[in-house]
């Protein structure tokens, strides 16, 4: 069986199946946070009313570098306000470590009014806006003001309704988007899971509408590739540490470090 086919099918197991009504993609997307979970027997997972496991604090409360890598393969949930779930499987992440890290939002320990969800409890949802236009979306890790930007997603339930959303963001009429091209990107995702500022400061262990729940094939260091991050600019020693972390050989990663992949497989 594929590999895209199997995974949908283990997710099909966690998950209550249910029949979604029509979105209009241009009505408020957000809802209230707070959802009232109960524990189960791992400390990772508890189970809530959507019948699915969570990703917990413990899981978060991890170095940024280490939750970068963790990332990999767990998958993020978006539950739109008609109750339509829109689920992708994390293919692609960045690290950004905080004070010390010249590329980072948080550099020399900086925080302000932007910023403040970096230095908030590991779990908590960082959202910025690039361009006056674009949203990217980071988790807060282990660390003073070290957090982790979600770069890729691998679209695995409710496309149709990521289409609409990536649509109705943009302003002119386009071609209607590939599977790989909905989430390749950290604007993308944000576009194609309908969020925005009003997301900043949330907590993905509390939030009603958007979580995290473990994906079913952890990547092992073999799969994993780590390479230089994209679109820091000039920030010296720091534009070339290896803190961007993604699934080798999978498509739906936004940038692909061919000589990295060369050397791994050599």
């Amino acid at each position: 069986m594929p590999r895209k086919r199997k995974l949908l099918a283990q997710l099909s197991a966690l998950q209550n199946t249910s029949s979604f009504p029509q979105i209009n993609a241009v009505e408020q997307l957000n809802t209230t946070p707070g959802a009232d979970p109960s524990p189960k027997s791992s400390k990772y997972f508890v189970v809530e009313k959507k019948n699915s496991p969570q990703l917990q604090e413990d899981f978060f409360n991890q170095p940024c570098v280490s939750l970068a890598k963790s990332f990999l393969g767990q998958i993020l949930v978006r539950k739109l306000p008609d109750g339509r779930e829109l689920w992708g499987r994390i293919v692609e992440t960045e690290a950004y470590l905080g004070g010390e890290d010249e590329a980072s939002h948080s550099k020399g320990g900086k925080q302000t009014q932007r910023n403040a969800a970096m230095f908030m409890k590991p779990g908590t949802l960082y959202v910025y806006q690039i361009y006056g236009i674009y949203f990217c979306m980071n988790v807060s890790s282990q660390g003073e003001g070290a957090a982790v930007l979600l770069r890729s997603l691998e679209p695995l339930q409710g496309l149709d309704a990521m289409r609409e959303l990536r649509r109705a963001s943009r302003k002119a009429p386009s071609r209607l988007l590939k599977d790989w091209q909905l989430c390749n990107g950290p604007s993308k995702l944000c576009q194609a899971f309908g969020i925005d500022k009003a997301f900043d400061q949330r907590d993905l262990t509390q939030d009603a509408a958007i979580w995290m729940v473990p994906g079913q094939d952890p990547p092992g260091e073999q799969d994993v590739v780590a390479t230089t991050r994209i679109g820091i600019g000039n920030r010296g020693e720091w534009a070339q540490k290896p803190l961007r972390f993604y699934l080798r050989g999978n498509r739906f990663v936004s940038v692909v470090d061919k000589k990295i992949e060369r050397e791994m497989a050599a």
